[in-house]
């Protein structure tokens, strides 16, 4: 989907160097609605790119490990470039972040949440983290990241974005809770286990400021699936917890997003 296609021009955003300093994308009158609408009828594909290419145009950056060296950061701005998806701006220190791309950065700025969900044992093919990145119309931007490092990224309904993602993460038959289980030892020996972290932030410009966090963590051994949260009064102690089946999880997981 481009900008053109959501029946409004392409979102704008500062780029290095710009005068107002700030990377904050700025969103055309209508954009949002339109998006919103289209999402309605289904999921908003918005494209898969590298993380230097997001990195180029300061999208989710915050939630990212590495930053590519600058060579790698100027081949990604000349790939976006030959695409037409980073073209001159209104000013000459300015450029414009068109199409699907422009669309992501506008509602990953818009958000003030972000569950970032990491997981061992995946098979080929499989995503090894999901990122969701609720908005206020009841919607998410989901990012996917494979092994290769291409982030394939989209708008979907809340309900069907929480639904993919908890199909995503271990599952089984609960195991009882026991009083003092060893953690270490059950991840040790999952067949598939995931870290989930919710983070509230607030935004400066373009950059995220993390605020409060939340960890759940699961684990699938011997068929049967484990569940760990963080003890309040000691944050690197994982206390046992139990989630029933799939719906267990799924309550779960949105109980995070809803604090």
């Amino acid at each position: 989907m481009s900008g053109d296609r959501a029946g409004a021009p392409p979102p704008a955003q500062d780029g290095p160097g710009s005068g107002s300093g700030s990377g904050e994308a700025r969103v055309p009158e209508g954009l949002v609605s339109a998006v919103v609408n289209l999402v309605d009828t289904g999921p908003v594909l918005l494209g898969a790119y590298t993380i230097a290419e997001l990195t180029a145009v300061d999208a989710v950056v915050d939630f990212l490990e590495t930053r590519p060296s600058d060579e790698v950061l100027a081949e990604a701005v000349r790939s976006l470039a030959a695409r037409q998806m980073l073209v001159a701006g209104s000013a000459p220190d300015q450029v414009q972040v068109r199409g699907d791309l422009g669309i992501a950065v506008a509602f990953q700025q818009r958000a003030r949440s972000v569950l970032d969900a990491r997981t061992t044992g995946t098979e080929p093919g499989e995503p090894w983290r999901i990122l969701l990145l609720p908005q206020p119309e009841h919607i998410c931007l989901l990012l996917r990241i494979d092994a290769l490092g291409v982030h394939q990224i989209g708008l979907y309904a809340f309900d069907e974005a929480l639904d993919m993602l908890v199909d995503w993460l271990p599952r089984g038959p609960a195991a009882d809770p026991a009083p003092g289980a060893d953690a270490d030892a059950v991840l040790t020996g999952a067949e598939r286990s995931a870290l989930v972290t919710v983070t509230h932030y607030t935004a400066r410009g373009s950059a995220e400021v993390a605020g409060s966090s939340t960890d759940l963590v699961l684990a699938r051994r011997g068929g049967r699936l484990h569940l760990f949260t963080r003890d309040p009064a000691d944050r690197d102690r994982l206390v046992a917890g139990r989630a029933d089946g799939r719906d267990g999880v799924r309550d779960r997981v949105g109980a995070l997003l809803s604090t």
